[in-house]
């Protein structure tokens, strides 16, 4: 049997996900104080981002900037709108869609949950120093950038 080729860069996808939950790990606690799941805050997130479209965001937006799949983005929708934290109505301008809206009590949530995240930011910048981190966010878009050209190209062909 001949032996796999060997790896020559460390496994990228690995370390992501390694450094995200390193980062979580900080976060967690917090989200549990607030009654929040990952999910359901990575969706008050986005809408507390979009706070001021009164109409609300459509939730195929929702899905795609909170990186929840349809299905698992119904689920954890439901479960907020039965605890109070958002909203849901037909789209005025499409009623084949949703769009969703945080209620008081969510934009509550987000506001606490930041005053908190963003402290944890800061600290991480002090340790990495602000040039740092600034590079290490400049890092990952344009992997994204480079990942999502790609993947534009591949699906032209």
């Amino acid at each position: 049997m001949k032996s796999p080729a060997p790896f020559i860069h460390r496994n990228l996808p690995r370390l992501l996900l390694e450094a995200r939950e390193a980062v979580m790990a900080h976060t967690r606690p917090s989200l549990r104080r607030h009654g929040l799941s990952d999910q359901q805050w990575r969706v008050l997130r986005v809408l507390g981002e979009h706070a001021d479209e009164s109409a609300g965001v459509e939730t195929g937006r929702v899905a795609r900037e909170a990186y929840l799949l349809g299905p698992s983005l119904t689920g954890v929708l439901t479960r907020m709108e039965r605890d109070g934290l958002i909203e849901r109505q037909r789209c005025a301008q499409d009623a084949r869609r949703t769009v969703v809206k945080a209620t008081s009590e969510g934009l509550a949530k987000v506001q606490a949950l930041s005053e908190t995240i963003e402290a944890h930011y800061a600290w991480m910048e002090q340790e990495l120093g602000k040039t740092k981190l600034t590079a290490l966010y400049e890092l990952l878009d344009g992997v994204i950038a480079l990942e999502a050209q790609d993947i534009a190209l591949s699906e032209k062909a």
